[in-house]
């Protein structure tokens, strides 16, 4: 049991280091990479592409992937308590490690030269996937902590934690559920809508969305 007890707190530690490396280089690609790029010289740029990019993706890709791994580990393995809030912030978690792996680094694959293609068109499929994954962070996280700490409704293998809990995903989640997928089916098919197309844009839209789904899961 202490065993259990010391795995379950160093998976729990591990996810957390690994949650703020991902999201912390997902910031800074977003509020200080890219903005500087748009203003560098074409020798700066090219350094950045050629030294300073692969490196942080490197570290990026794998931080998300492992973020993942030990959540995957701690949801399903170690049987953590499930609320609307842990497995709404876990959607879009995972949601985020595959535009990762499956939009960005592979497109920036391109724009960074190790792959042939078209770079500007490559370059965009990331930025926008980029762009949604900032999008979904705010609310992810403020899911990810609230589930700790005030959650809504409990579930632990199916069953109420407790005996006021109603003991299903009802309306608020459908709702919530829908939302994030017709925001992903933008990410893959879709454009860059000024709402998220701007650092300040895409940080105002980011706590609106907070503010929103949380809304929806206390009051529906």
């Amino acid at each position: 049991m202490e065993e259990l007890f010391i795995y379950n707190v160093l998976v729990r530690w591990g996810h957390v280091l690994l949650g703020i490396v991902w999201i912390g280089l997902l910031f800074y690609f977003n509020f200080v990479q890219t903005e500087y790029l748009k203003i560098a010289d074409p020798d700066a740029k090219s350094d950045v592409m050629k030294k300073l990019a692969p490196n942080a993706l490197w570290w990026f890709r794998w931080a998300a992937f492992f973020t993942f791994l030990t959540g995957l580990i701690l949801l399903y393995f170690l049987q953590v308590l499930a609320t609307t809030e842990i497995i709404i912030g876990s959607i879009m978690g995972t949601l985020m490690m595959l535009n990762v792996w499956g939009i960005i680094w592979r497109n920036q694959k391109i724009v960074i030269g190790l792959k042939e293609g078209d770079a500007f068109a490559a370059g965009a499929k990331a930025a926008l996937a980029s762009r949604t994954n900032t999008l979904f962070s705010l609310p992810m996280l403020y899911f990810m902590i609230s589930s700790a700490h005030s959650p809504i409704k409990s579930y632990f293998m199916g069953t109420p934690a407790t005996g006021t809990d109603p003991g299903y995903l009802g309306l608020d989640f459908l709702i919530i559920c829908v939302a994030i997928a017709l925001i992903e089916l933008n990410a893959i098919y879709g454009k860059m809508y000024p709402v998220i197309a701007s650092v300040r844009s895409v940080i105002t839209s980011s706590l609106v969305l907070t503010v929103v789904f949380s809304g929806i899961a206390f009051y529906i």
